[in-house]
């Protein structure tokens, strides 16, 4: 049986009330999407951080929007997602989307394959997670399971979010590069619920929960009509950068397995 590896939390990223922030101008910056925006300013002097992922030290929260797509919404015709990240002030942290084509999303829906690319103010990828085919059914083959491979920057692999068998809980391992179980997410009996936000506990080593994935509730009608889903994450302030990362991941194989269709 794989053993968890204790993932300790370190402060050394977090950055201290002297830290000294950049704030991008519109002579340097170029926004997706265009338009007046709200950035949220970039942590600079944070050691041992992988370029782009700055922004990840001085949160404790981020929440995500998956823009309604009005092709999709009139015709049922499936196309890429997209996604907004911002702080818990409402400032723009990242934009997300999907790479993936139009055979593969029509056909064969929440299975497919995909690319999903994380995006910084400067349209810079700071993350890149990639998600291969998998089955559309409850399976225990290795080969069936769900999974996405994090990177940060594109090519070098931090870690890896991989579903666990199980026939009652939804249940997600975290790994390391090394391929050591750091954390674990688990979820409700019933993943969809009506009226009311589904949390996924996000749990540590030592089985403590140190945050959560949330799907929140968005309304009847959002709910009803469209594929477009509200999601909140959490964890602690000092955890380690990359394992905020893999947790943020974890949001995008949370949605596509239980919430796409």
């Amino acid at each position: 049986m794989m053993q968890m590896k204790e993932y300790k939390e370190v402060p050394q990223d977090v950055p201290q009330d002297d830290t000294v922030v950049r704030q991008p101008t519109s002579a340097d910056a170029v926004r997706i999407p265009s338009g007046p925006e709200n950035w949220m300013s970039i942590p600079v002097g944070m050691p041992n951080c992988p370029q782009g992922l700055e922004y990840l030290t001085a949160l404790d929260q981020l929440l995500v929007s998956q823009k309604i797509e009005k092709l999709e919404l009139l015709t049922g015709f499936e196309t890429k997602n997209r996604f907004k990240i911002k702080n818990s002030l409402g400032q723009n942290v990242y934009f997300a989307y999907e790479e993936s084509d139009c055979c593969t999303r029509n056909m064969l829906g929440r299975s497919r394959p995909f690319e999903m690319k994380i995006l910084d103010n400067f349209q810079n990828e700071v993350l890149h997670l990639n998600r291969p085919l998998r089955c559309d059914v409850l399976c225990c083959f290795p080969d069936c399971l769900n999974a996405v491979e994090v990177s940060a920057p594109p090519g070098q692999v931090i870690g890896t979010v991989e579903q666990v068998c199980t026939f009652l809980r939804p249940k997600f391992n975290i790994k390391n590069s090394f391929g050591d179980i750091v954390l674990q997410i688990e979820g409700p009996v019933c993943p969809c619920k009506c009226f009311s936000d589904t949390n996924f506990k996000v749990l540590s080593a030592n089985n403590e929960e140190i945050g959560k994935i949330s799907k929140q509730w968005s309304g009847l009608g959002r709910e009803l009509f469209t594929d477009a889903d509200y999601f909140s994450v959490t964890f602690p302030l000092n955890l380690d950068v990359r394992m905020k990362a893999l947790i943020f991941a974890a949001l995008f194989l949370i949605d596509v397995v239980y919430y796409e269709q």
